[in-house]
C-alpha cells in the first residue's frame, strides 16, 4: 500500500516547496478605477488576499462566496455563489447580469481539497474546482467580451503536471473523480487542476481575435 502513497506524498512536497519556499510577490503597480471584477472563493486565503489588492487598486470588487455572512462586505458587494451548485452557478450569473453593467475581471479562484459529491451528483473536486467554473465562465463571457480588454483568470496549481483525464470515464459517468484513499483524492485533485489548464488554453484559442484573454496560473508563480 504505501508503494501507491509515495508519488502523491512526493507530490504534495513538490507543490508545497513551490507555493511556500519559491512563491513570489506581486510588485505591479497597476490600478484598476473604474473596472469591475469577479473573485470566486474570496472569503478565505488567496481569494481574500487577492480581493483586498484589488480593492485597494480602486476595482469594484464582487466577492462571490457559499456564505454572505463569511465575506467582506466592507470589499464592496457579496454574492453568493456555491460552485458545488450548478443552479447555483447559473443564478449567481443570472443576478449578476441584471444588475452589473460591466465585467472586466474574472478570477476564478474558489477550489477545495475534500471528498464527496456535488448535488448534481459529481465528484466534489472535480464539480467544483472545474465544471462549476467552467459553467461560470461560459455564462459571463458574453458580458466579458462587451467589456474588452477583459480578462479572465483561472488559478490551478502545480499540481496539474500529476494530472491525468480518463474522457472515457467521464463521457460514460462511471468516474467523476470520486475516491477513499489519500493516492485517489490528491489525484483527483490534480486532474482538476489539469482541466484548469486545458480549458484555459482551450479558451483563449476559441477567443482569437476578441478583447478576452485568458491565463491560468500557480500562485506565487
Amino acid at each position: 500500500h504505501s508503494m501507491y502513497l509515495r508519488p502523491s506524498i512526493r507530490g504534495v512536497a513538490y507543490i508545497f516547496r513551490h507555493i511556500v519556499v519559491k512563491g513570489k510577490r506581486c510588485t505591479s503597480e497597476a490600478k484598476l478605477h473604474g473596472k469591475t471584477v469577479i473573485v470566486t472563493g474570496s472569503n478565505t486565503g488567496i481569494g481574500k488576499t487577492t480581493a483586498i489588492d484589488l480593492a485597494k487598486r480602486g476595482a469594484r470588487v464582487i466577492l462571490a462566496c457559499r456564505s454572505r455572512q463569511r465575506g467582506e462586505a466592507a470589499l464592496e458587494e457579496v454574492k453568493r455563489l456555491d460552485l458545488g451548485s450548478l443552479k447555483s452557478v447559473r443564478s449567481f450569473a443570472e443576478t449578476f447580469l441584471k444588475s452589473e453593467p460591466r465585467l472586466d475581471i474574472l478570477i476564478n479562484n474558489a477550489g477545495i481539497y475534500m471528498q464527496g459529491r456535488t448535488e448534481d451528483g459529481l465528484g466534489m473536486m472535480f464539480g467544483v474546482n472545474h465544471i462549476g467554473h467552467f459553467l461560470l465562465t461560459n455564462l459571463l463571457l458574453e458580458r466579458l467580451k462587451q467589456c474588452g480588454p477583459s480578462r479572465v483568470v483561472n488559478v490551478s496549481s502545480m499540481g496539474h503536471n500529476f494530472g491525468k483525464i480518463d474522457f472515457d470515464s467521464l463521457n460514460t459517468h462511471k468516474a467523476l473523480g470520486l475516491g477513499t484513499s489519500f493516492r485517489e483524492i490528491f489525484q483527483t485533485y490534480c486532474d482538476s487542476k489539469l482541466c484548469n489548464v486545458l480549458y484555459t488554453h482551450e479558451l483563449a484559442k476559441r477567443l482569437q481575435g476578441t478583447k478576452v484573454t485568458c491565463y491560468s496560473l500557480h500562485p506565487g508563480q
